[in-house]
This record gives C-alpha cells, sequence and structure tokens, in this order.
C-alpha cells in the first residue's frame, strides 16, 4: 500500500493512493460519512503505532466505500490537494547514517568507508513535500548539495533490537533528499546545522509498506538535477544493511512509531565532482527509488 499525507481546505489528511489512478481516498472522510469502524487514528503518526492493523482498517475503509453510492466523493485527485511528507512531522530528530557507502565516503575524501557507524540527525522543521519549491538559502550557504536516499519508517517502540527482529520495528519506506550545506558542515565541525536548514529534508510522495519490498538491500537510487542523472547506486552496496542500522541505532537511542531513519547515500554528490558543483536557484532534483517512486523538488 502506497499511504501519502496531504492537505485539504486546510485540514491534514492521510491515505493510500487509488489505484490506477492520479488521486488518494480520503479515509477519514469515509470514516465520517459511513461510519465503518469504531474508531479511526486520525493522525497518520497514531495509525503507524497500529502496525498492520492501521493497514487493514484502511483497506475496510476503502473497500466500504467501493460498495457505497459515493465512491467518487472520497476520491481526491492529487490535483485538489496539497502534498505534505508522509509523516509531517517526526517524534525525534531524523536519525541519518553517514558515508553507508564506500564510493561515496571516498569522494568526500575518506580513504574508506568508517568500520562504525556515523551517525547524526537532522531537526524535524527541515521536513519537507515531495513537489514542494524549496529555499535556496543563498544568504547562509554558496554550496547546497543533494543527496538521495532510501529511508526506513520505523513502526513500534523497540530497544537492543535484535538484527533478525529488526524487519518486525518496520513499517515501510519512503525516500528522502538529504540536502546539506557543505559549507557549514565543514566550518562548525559537525552535521547538525548544515543539515537542518529548514526545507532540507524532503521526503515522499509514499510510504510503501514493508510487505511490497521484498528486499530493501535491491533497490536502485537515482538522483537526477535538471534530468541529468548524478547518482545512479543500489541499496545492496550499503555497508550497513537496514537490519543492522535499526538493531546498532536502537542499542543506543530507543525507537519510536513514525522515527524516519536515512540510509546514507550512494556516489554522485555534487561535492564529488570535479569542479565541485553545487545547487542554484531554478534547478529541480529528483530522487527515484524503484518501488516507491519519485521524489521532486525545485530550488529557488
Amino acid at each position: 500500500m502506497k499511504i501519502l499525507s496531504f492537505k485539504l481546505n486546510g485540514e491534514v489528511k492521510f491515505g493510500p493512493k487509488v489505484k490506477k489512478e492520479e488521486a488518494v481516498w480520503d479515509v477519514l472522510a469515509i470514516q465520517e460519512e459511513l461510519k465503518v469502524l469504531p474508531s479511526f487514528p486520525s493522525e497518520i503518526i497514531n495509525g503507524i503505532a497500529l502496525g498492520f492493523d492501521f493497514v487493514e482498517q484502511i483497506r475496510k475503509l476503502v473497500e466500504a466505500a467501493l460498495k457505497s453510492e459515493q465512491v467518487e466523493q472520497f476520491k481526491r485527485s492529487f490535483t485538489e490537494i496539497e502534498w505534505l511528507s508522509p509523516i509531517p512531522r517526526t517524534p525525534k530528530n531524523i536519525l541519518c547514517i553517514g558515508k553507508n557507502y564506500d564510493e561515496h565516503a571516498k569522494e568526500m575524501g575518506s580513504k574508506a568507508a568508517p568500520k562504525d557507524l556515523l551517525v547524526f540527525t537532522k531537526s524535524p522543521t527541515s521536513i519537507a513535500a515531495d513537489e514542494q519549491v524549496l529555499p535556496i538559502h543563498a544568504n547562509k550557504t554558496d554550496s547546497l548539495d543533494y543527496e538521495g536516499e532510501l529511508a526506513v519508517v520505523i513502526g513500534k517502540h523497540g530497544k537492543d533490537i535484535p538484527k533478525n527482529l529488526a524487519f518486525d520495528y518496520v513499517f515501510g519506506y519512503t525516500i528522502a533528499n538529504d540536502i546539506t550545506a557543505r559549507d557549514l558542515q565543514e566550518r562548525h565541525k559537525q552535521y547538525f546545522l548544515g543539515k537542518s536548514l529548514d526545507g532540507t529534508c524532503p521526503l515522499g510522495p509514499y510510504i510503501v509498506t514493508k510487505d511490497e519490498i521484498a528486499d530493501p538491500q535491491k533497490l536502485t537510487v537515482v538522483t537526477k538535477v535538471n534530468g541529468e542523472v548524478r547518482q545512479n547506486g543500489s541499496t545492496k552496496d550499503m555497508m550497513f544493511t537496514v537490519e543492522e542500522l535499526i538493531s546498532i541505532l536502537s542499542q543506543y537511542v530507543t525507537l519510536e512509531p513514525g522515527d524516519i531513519i536515512l540510509t546514507g547515500t550512494p556516489a554522485g554528490v555534487g561535492k564529488g565532482m570535479t569542479p565541485p558543483t553545487f545547487l542554484k536557484a531554478g534547478d529541480e532534483v529528483k530522487v527515484s527509488i524503484e518501488g516507491i517512486g519519485t521524489l521532486s523538488n525545485r530550488f529557488e
């Protein structure tokens, strides 16, 4: 199931994509009108905490809408909604993994990828949506860079999670662009400020539930800038797999429903080019991951 968040008439909503249509099911409207379930969460993060019971609830709502005489009334065309990040606000900072691809580590000046996890975070206020126009932050940086990544959405509380149980804690996957101000990153000798400017963590367009991704280590990650392929990698090249990331992180941080883990970026970022080539006003960046879709943003 592909689940998205959106705003309609000032109200934040969520629902699954309508199959073979550029539209979303307004499940909150279905529940309000048809009273299908005894209760249903009004916010997506509360639904994610229910795990796959939430997915089954959504399916029941869609089935009820299809059997009703008001099917079209419960669909919202993509042209009439404002896209939001699938999770508009995470419970804590976004958890990010640095240099998780050997070739990317080398293009950033390392001789090899780190032997231990390199972890940093991005502020929740950096979250942005698919199709959102993002600020270039010209008054703060002249070195804004892109990083296309697979993002993992956590589905339940977990601490000290064994590697072999890690996928039990995954709700689904989405796409992230870990936009980075390289000069700030270097100037401050740490990652947080250079990674947390407003609008520097677009996510989306959907959360794809984990049952639709057979193996998260067999996905292509392609980033294009103005139509030019800059990154063309595969999650099979991660130094630390999704299972390992969840297990290791949970040894130090309690994971919560709605937490997002950015798993690292393959080679091909702007800083690694000769000469380094950073984003400028008017640029459009598209990050595509098979099985999920394409995350698109323009900068101004």
